[in-house]
């Protein structure tokens, strides 16, 4: 059977999807919907799939299962069993804190189901702090791929031989994809796991179905190359609306993988305008293959399996030995590099060979790699630095089962999260209900003069001195004995959540809202939310910017909020392993240059030079970090508050 015809510019539509995808995991902020280059690969997957499939009914009235199969397998296995050798050697060298598991995250990937294994064990996709760094995470998008190149000539046969009309095996395709995609918004209302959304197959088949349904209704060969100028116009024109709104999603802050649009109707509008894409590029009649043909794309594009595979093992493993926050544009250059360099070796030594390897070929390589009388080092060496790898890797794996896994749910820093978040609960309901109630007393209470305070909290200094074990930590009794008095509102993120036990045993009267992974913008409806209940104190403490940067119009608005009555503490941030810690702590610097009620608590400054006060990740304060922080934070409200 005639083979369909190349499109090279599919090429570059894949060149731009693993750029995105780059781009996402280097700065997520930045590129924001850079994650989107998954579905422009699952749409290409169904359609060249479904195309070549349908093709084959057409003209024989079967399909070659057996050398599909055989095809993916060679396309597929031999890279993904060298990323994961590869990572696994590394590991067992270098990184053995990454073994717990590595035998189940192996097998998952070899048997093609490891986003169901990420679900079940509780793998985030969007949160790389403690324990949660794994080079693996990226590999859930094969494991869809790989159901998906088992079940489909399955699929794609019983729908030719019972539903045989194109018509309808169209509309049974875009219904179940409707499905899939009307699961993943309901999913995302029923407040789901985030990531039981992100890694399903149910819920991410429908760019793979809106792809196999485009083949039934534009399939390749039957594409008209001649067709008047007026309608390759036409073509064009949609094929550059379709092109400006993909890479406009790109970069969108509204493609937030964190938030409600992406799942309730912006990935399906993402995937539905890549099939436009898709289908114009196909069409003879169209430049936009010819536009997205180049050396560069090509390049890329034919590299875009083992880029994919290991851009997140090289960021990652590089990311645990540096500092990126000290020089981002520098490091993320080498990482860059570094996968790119390592994907042309194995394309070279790995991909394009065993796309053609035969038995007979196999038993010739080895017959040559054993023969003593053979002179071709280079090849030996080859074998021999493989034989390493294998062996290596392979050791890893197997004492895997026998390393406790770090599990972040049961480390000391989430134990101290899960207790902190249950007394912050418990507390603050407390709290706002006595605040509620003492409204009126404490308009009162505001004639009270600040120095009669200061008076009362010098006597009991002496009298009843509190919190003594915290005086080693840099606050002074006095300053200790004031934090009594002072009504705080906390936000924050993660590294406020770990040491929010320190915070209110020093600051009682202090309302604190923390939890992990929080960006800024969560901090606005907090804000309403507690400003609505008359409850927001008249100082405000913010610990967000963990988790990414934030605009000065965010601040604004943050500011605005609070109004100049009330003063606003903000804690900078230390995450040397993340790009934004400096752009973060600079941006805060010009906010307090505009704002007279904005303090910048200094914690990068006071702790970086401290490696001993944080955990692993060099980012959430330990027990003795916890300490530190939270008495700088306390002595700083105090010395600037409202009493």
């Amino acid at each position: 059977m005639k083979k369909n015809r190349f499109i090279t510019g599919y090429s570059g539509l894949r060149a731009l999807a693993v750029i995105g995808v780059i781009l996402y995991h280097l700065d997520p902020n930045s590129f924001m919907g850079g994650y989107l280059g998954v579905p422009i690969f699952f749409v290409l997957s169904g359609y060249l799939v479904t195309d070549h499939m349908l093709n084959s009914y057409d003209k024989t009235g079967s399909y070659n299962n057996r050398h599909f199969y055989l095809s993916r397998i060679k396309k597929l296995y031999p890279q993904l069993i060298t990323v994961l050798w590869l990572s696994a050697a590394y590991i067992f060298i270098f990184q053995r804190n990454l073994l717990a598991k590595l035998n189940q995250v192996v097998l998952a990937n070899l048997l093609n189901v490891f986003n169901f294994w990420q679900i079940h064990n509780g793998q985030s996709y969007f949160e790389r702090f403690a324990a949660n760094e794994s080079p693996f995470t990226n590999l859930w998008t094969m494991s869809i791929e790989g159901q998906f190149y088992i079940v489909w000539p399955i699929v794609i046969y019983l729908l030719v031989k019972l539903v045989k009309k194109k018509k309808n095996i169209f509309w049974i395709l875009v219904g179940l994809s409707a499905v899939s995609a009307l699961e993943m918004a309901i999913l995302y209302f029923l407040k789901a796991d985030i990531n039981r959304i992100y890694y399903g197959t149910d819920t991410r088949f429908f760019s793979l179905g809106l792809g196999a349904a485009l083949a039934v209704v534009w399939p390749i060969e039957s594409l008209n190359q001649q067709v008047e100028r007026k309608v390759g116009w036409i073509l064009d024109l949609v094929g550059l609306a379709s092109f400006i709104l993909m890479l406009a999603m790109f970069f969108s802050k509204w493609m937030n993988p964190q938030q409600a649009f992406t799942y309730s109707g912006g990935m399906l509008l993402f995937t539905l305008d890549v099939c436009i894409l898709v289908a114009v590029i196909a069409h003879p009649g169209s430049h936009w293959n010819q536009i997205l043909t180049n050396r560069l794309f090509d390049w890329i594009g034919s590299r875009s399996y083992g880029i994919y595979l290991y851009q997140f093992p090289v960021m990652i493993f590089f990311e645990d030995k540096v500092n990126i926050g000290d020089n981002p544009m520098l490091y993320h250059l080498i990482e860059v590099i570094l996968i790119l360099v390592i994907t042309e070796i194995t394309y070279r030594l790995i991909e394009r060979p065993m796309g053609r390897i035969t038995w007979d070929k196999t038993k010739q390589y080895f017959a040559r790699i054993f023969n003593f009388e053979t002179k071709d080092y280079f090849k030996k060496g080859q074998a021999a630095l493989a034989a390493l790898i294998l062996i290596l890797g392979s050791a890893a794996i197997a004492i895997s089962p026998g390393v406790k896994a770090e599990d972040f749910n049961k480390s000391q820093l989430a134990q101290r999260i899960n207790q902190n978040s249950k007394k912050q609960k418990k507390d603050n309901a407390k709290l706002i209900e006595k605040l509620k109630k003492e409204k009126k007393k404490k308009e009162k209470k505001k004639k009270e003069k600040k120095s009669k305070i200061i008076r009362e909290a010098e006597l009991q200094t002496k009298k009843h001195p509190i919190n003594k074990s915290f005086v080693k930590y840099g606050i002074s009794q006095l300053d200790l004995q004031l934090a009594q008095h002072v009504q705080v509102t906390a936000i924050g993120d993660s590294v406020m959540a770990g040491s929010s036990n320190d915070l209110k045993q020093l600051m009682p009267k202090a309302l604190i809202d923390a939890a992990v992974s929080r960006q800024l913008n969560v901090a606005f409806g907090l804000l309403d939310s507690y400003q609505s209940q008359g409850v927001l104190a008249d100082n405000i403490l913010i610990g967000l910017g963990t988790n990414g940067p934030f605009s000065m119009e965010d601040l604004d608005r943050i500011m605005h909020q609070a109004g100049p009555k009330r003063k606003v503490f903000w804690i900078n941030v230390h995450v040397p392993t993340r790009d934004w810690q400096n752009s973060v702590n600079n941006l805060l610097k010009q906010g307090a240059k505009r704002y007279h009620n904005l303090i910048i608590i200094d914690w990068y400054s006071y702790s970086k030079n401290h490696p001993d006060w944080f955990y692993g990740d060099h980012t959430h304060p330990n027990l003795e970090g916890s300490k530190y922080y939270s008495a700088l934070v306390t002595k700083t409200i105090v010395k600037h508050s409202k009493f």
